[in-house]
């Protein structure tokens, strides 16, 4: 039972004396180059603390927006060495992607990204190669991290401990389909 282990252990670490620590690092890192989402860890410590979820959507949308500002430097100092990266790693496309909604419409593409599933880091990364003003900058991160982080801790301290023991009964069920759609989207965009 694959996806039974992997929920179990995500709760695990929700549950941690240190997760807010692990949080504060996967979120900082998130914003700059890590591939998984601070909100998949938001929600199993809002579900298994509802009580702390102001705090953790606190912790996940400042650390996001520390991260977001060594981006954003990396844009604005090392561009000509991060793109190379980005080509390799396969996120070009999504990088001038970036670039596009950053010409149309600055400092919203910010704000967009924080808030959405949108790869953050690329938006850090490219704010800084477009040398955007950081009080803006950081300003357009506060707002969608925060939107982003407050909506999933809240949405998850109030739904998940009632969610939760579906969630258990079914992990695998959902781990599957979970990993079909994924297939077939990736299917879908070859």
């Amino acid at each position: 039972m694959l996806f039974n282990k992997l929920y179990k252990k995500c709760m695990d670490m929700a549950a941690h004396p240190n997760a807010e620590r692990y949080l504060a690092a996967v979120s900082i890192f998130e914003s700059i180059f890590f591939p998984v989402p601070t909100a998949l860890m938001v929600a199993p410590m809002a579900v298994a603390k509802p009580e702390r979820a102001l705090r953790i959507a606190t912790i996940a949308t400042l650390t996001s927006v520390f991260g977001g500002l060594f981006g954003y430097m990396l844009g604005y100092f090392a561009i000509g060495w991060i793109e190379p990266v980005l080509l390799d790693v396969g996120y070009w496309d999504k990088y001038t992607i970036a670039q596009e909604w950053f010409r149309e419409w600055g400092f919203w593409s910010v704000v967009i990204a924080g808030f959405s599933p949108i790869p953050f880091k690329l938006f850090t990364i490219t704010a800084g190669a477009f040398a955007m003003s950081i009080p803006m900058f950081l300003l357009a991160a506060l707002v969608g991290r925060s939107a982003h982080f407050f909506l999933v801790a809240f949405s998850m301290a109030w739904a998940g401990p009632k969610m939760e023991p579906l969630v258990r009964r079914y992990i695998e069920w959902l781990g599957w389909f979970t990993v079909l759609v994924i297939v077939v989207v990736i299917y879908y965009h070859r």
